[in-house]
C-alpha cells in the first residue's frame, strides 16, 4: 500500500467528519494502522469482540449472518472510501453478531479502539475526535435506515440500480448469490432483473 497517497486520500475523505490541522494530522495519522487483507479474510467475525474500525482505501467487504443450518446471508457491502465495522461490537466491547469478510484484495486505514479512546482523551485530539464520533454514529444510523426504507419502499429492481451506484463494476465481479441475498431475492430473478437492465 501507497501509505502517503493513502493519507492523501483518507484526508480528503475525513473533512467533513473532522478538519485537522497539519499538526494535528500528523498525531492521528501516528494512531493509525495501514493494512492489507488479501481475498476472503475476516476483518470482523461474530462472537468475536471487534477491535478495529476501519477506512477502505482500495477494495470491498460483505457484512453477513450465519444461520444454524450454515447458511450465510448478505446483510450489506463496503466500497472504497467508505468506513466499516462491526460498529456496535466495537463500541460496547461485546461480541459481533455479523462476520465481516473482504470481497477482493483489500486495503484499510484502521483505528483501534484503544487508540480511539487515547485521542479522545487527547488535549490535541480530544474535541475533534469527539465532533468524529458523533458524525460517524449519525452515519451508521442513517445507513441503517435508509437499508430498512428501501426494502419498504423499493422493488428489488430499484434496490439494485441503486446498489450500481455505490458499487461500480466489482457487483460484475462478484458471486450472484452475495447480491441476491442482499436484495432479499434468487439468483434467478436477480439474472432476470440483470437482462432487463441490459435490454
Amino acid at each position: 500500500m501507497d501509505t502517503l497517497k493513502a493519507k492523501y486520500n483518507f484526508r480528503e475523505y475525513m473533512q467533513p467528519f473532522a478538519v485537522f490541522t497539519n499538526d494535528e494530522w500528523d498525531l492521528f495519522c501516528s494512531y493509525l494502522e495501514f493494512v492489507s487483507l488479501k481475498k476472503k479474510a475476516y476483518f470482523s467475525e461474530a462472537g468475536k469482540v471487534c477491535n478495529h474500525f476501519g477506512f477502505i482505501n482500495k477494495g470491498s467487504v460483505r457484512y453477513f449472518h450465519m444461520t444454524n443450518d450454515g447458511t450465510d446471508i448478505t446483510g450489506y457491502f463496503s466500497f472504497e472510501n467508505e468506513f466499516m465495522s462491526s460498529y456496535k461490537s466495537f463500541l460496547t466491547r461485546q461480541p459481533s453478531l455479523n462476520y465481516i469478510q473482504t470481497l477482493e484484495d483489500t486495503e484499510l486505514i484502521l483505528m483501534s479502539h484503544k487508540s480511539l479512546q487515547e485521542m479522545l482523551a487527547s488535549k490535541e485530539l480530544g474535541h475533534k475526535m469527539e465532533r468524529f464520533g458523533r458524525l460517524i454514529a449519525e452515519y451508521y444510523l442513517c445507513c441503517y435506515e435508509d437499508r430498512v426504507t428501501a426494502f419498504i419502499t423499493q422493488s428489488p429492481e430499484e434496490r439494485y440500480l441503486k446498489l450500481l451506484e455505490t458499487g461500480r463494476d466489482i457487483l460484475r465481479r462478484m458471486p450472484q448469490h452475495y447480491i441476491a441475498n442482499f436484495l432479499g431475492i434468487t439468483p434467478v430473478s436477480l439474472s432476470r432483473i440483470r437482462r432487463r437492465i441490459l435490454v
